[in-house]
């Protein structure tokens, strides 16, 4: 940063853009040391602008902008490289991806270790084709923004410090955390295996759907994720 309120050479990815005036955007970011950012891209919809094709969704870029407000005005933007374009169920998972960091982060806070995961994520998610591994993928990432931004509970002891039992039952109890149950939900070696992100059996993927989806709720409050409800409409029509 050479000045107050300018900043340049920022990784980023563009989380969402909407038209702006008669020929601008407003992107919303997620960039690697400044957390989500909120940028108006100036004559971006003109049909020759060099910025028409650049600020897309999962495209790694490089960018610089200036301002003091929440809205900053953006400098430049460079691309950093191709990845695949998604399409079908990966595409609905970069949306899904994309609509948790809009709601659950706030603004210019950053995570680098989120943007690193994010990036990952985003890569892996493109030349996959199998449910199960597009299922562990967004469990891990889940479970990585719950755990940065402060959500996520121990899933190696109780909510009293007791370790958990591999062969033992548990339920999550917001805020207090996991607790013994001898009917609960989550089975202790599912717990564990999330602990150190091992997705290999298929119920341990099955298990840590309904507990991020718990811990979700419990963020997101009364507006449901809508992405989510788009996924859920399109597998019902499948379905018939």
């Amino acid at each position: 940063m050479s000045s107050p309120g300018k900043v340049d050479h920022q990784p980023a990815f563009v989380l969402h853009a909407q038209a702006y005036k008669e020929t601008s955007l407003i992107v919303e970011l997620f960039t690697r040391d400044h957390g989500r950012v909120s940028v108006v891209a100036r004559g971006a919809r003109r049909p020759r602008a060099a910025l028409r094709g650049l600020l897309l969704p999962f495209q790694p870029l490089v960018l610089g902008w200036f301002g003091k407000t929440e809205l900053k005005t953006l400098a430049h933007a460079d691309w950093q490289g191709a990845l695949p374009q998604l399409g079908g169920v990966p595409l609905l998972a970069g949306l899904y991806l994309n609509e948790l960091l809009l709601r659950l982060t706030a603004r210019e806070d950053p995570h680098p270790a989120l943007f690193a995961d994010y990036a990952a994520t985003v890569r892996a998610i493109g030349p996959r084709d199998g449910r199960q591994d597009m299922s562990a993928l967004l469990r891990r990432f889940e479970l990585r923004l719950l755990a940065e931004l402060g959500y996520a509970p121990s899933l190696r002891c109780t909510h009293d410090g007791a370790p958990l039992d591999a062969a033992g039952r548990y339920h999550c109890q917001l805020p207090n955390g996991i607790l013994a149950d001898s009917q609960g939900e989550f089975s202790g070696s599912t717990l564990l295996a999330l602990a150190d992100e091992d997705f290999s059996d298929p119920l341990t993927v099955r298990e840590a759907r309904s507990l991020t989806r718990q811990l979700l709720a419990d963020c997101l409050g009364s507006t449901p994720l809508a992405t989510r409800e788009l996924m859920q409409h399109l597998a019902g029509l499948a379905a018939h």
